[in-house]
């Protein structure tokens, strides 16, 4: 029994699969915080932690070590704590990539790239992070995840999704409107005018077009919500159905557990994907028919992938599906 893995991507790069949450965290106290949740709920989550505006002024260096050494710990059980550094201005950023990928490399799922101004900004830090990489032996090509929030960044948008190396766009919607001096009012940065506003939606629609396009993963903004749960699904809900970000970011434990209910499948198509790829499996990923209609390779690749994401988000799946392809 041959795996999708093995047959529906051959010769081309499968799209990543990612936790449908991005958690960050800038103090040591509520990283093991995090850590502790995430032990809790499984690998449903990642944790970023935030080296950039986390570490105090004159502090950067102790900052990076205090985070290497806990991407390093045995509370890092999942492999899914990553890093934001500085951005490619800041005094310190190379010496952020000297520290984290020197002493947690081999542990570290991605690093975030914050306020690149060019596609070549962001160039220049993957260039810096693989010679990192190759003076400490770290044999794992680490995925960047860039930060998109000036003008500059999503003016070049196509450019930075397409450089070798990058997995995920992410939308810095504070910066971002901050960035039009006033143009875009406060409101846009909260619901619903993040979804409404047209300078905020355009953005929106460019990154996640182009992320998709070139097969990596879009990251929705934050919410500003931190206590009403049905406020910070409904906005985790209308980036995924109106937007297409298949990822969000979370800064608060209480905005997890909703982003990811937000973000799951249908449970009936999960099922319908589990059908389909377990008779697919059986034909050897021949054509096959399900509840009268005809499905091949094309119709395969997209139950796979919903059937991955219906698994990193923590459902449940059919049994047989389960042990078929993640066991």
């Amino acid at each position: 029994m041959r795996h999708p893995k093995h047959v529906l991507f051959a010769g081309e790069k499968p799209f990543p699969v990612l936790p449908v949450v991005d958690h960050y965290a800038g103090s040591e106290k509520l990283m093991r915080k995090a850590l502790q949740l995430q032990q809790e709920l499984g690998p449903i989550f990642d944790i970023t932690c935030d080296c950039e505006d986390g570490a105090h002024a004159g502090a950067e260096r102790a900052h990076a070590e205090m985070v290497a050494a806990l991407i390093n710990s045995a509370d890092n059980q999942f492999n899914r704590v990553a890093v934001r550094i500085h951005d490619v201005t800041h005094a310190h950023w190379r010496e952020d990539l000297d520290i984290l990928v020197g002493q947690a490399g081999n542990r570290l799922p991605f690093i975030t790239l914050p306020k690149p101004c060019s596609a070549g900004d962001v160039q220049t830090q993957i260039e810096a992070l693989r010679e990192a990489e190759s003076e400490y032996g770290i044999e794992q090509r680490i995925p960047v995840h860039v930060l998109i929030e000036t003008h500059g960044a999503l003016r070049e948008v196509w450019e930075i999704a397409q450089l070798p190396g990058v997995e995920s766009l992410d939308f810095g919607l504070m910066d971002f409107v901050s960035g039009h001096h006033g143009a875009i009012p406060g409101s846009a940065m909260k619901s619903p005018g993040q979804f409404e506003h047209p300078l905020i939606a355009r953005a929106k629609c460019e990154i996640s077009a182009a992320a998709l396009a070139c097969g990596i993963v879009p990251a929705h903004n934050v919410t500003t919500e931190l206590k009403e749960l049905d406020t910070i699904r409904d906005d985790a809900r209308r980036a995924r159905r109106e937007f297409g970000y298949l990822r969000m970011w979370s800064i608060h434990p209480n905005q997890i557990l909703p982003i990811v209910e937000a973000m799951r499948p249908d449970f009936s198509e999960v099922e319908t994907a589990a059908e389909i790829l377990l008779a697919a499996q059986e034909k050897d990923w021949g054509p096959i028919q399900h509840a009268g209609r005809l499905h091949d390779r094309a119709s395969y690749r997209y139950y796979w992938e919903l059937l991955e994401r219906a698994q990193v988000t923590g459902m449940d799946l059919p049994a047989a599906a389960r042990e078929a392809f993640f066991a």
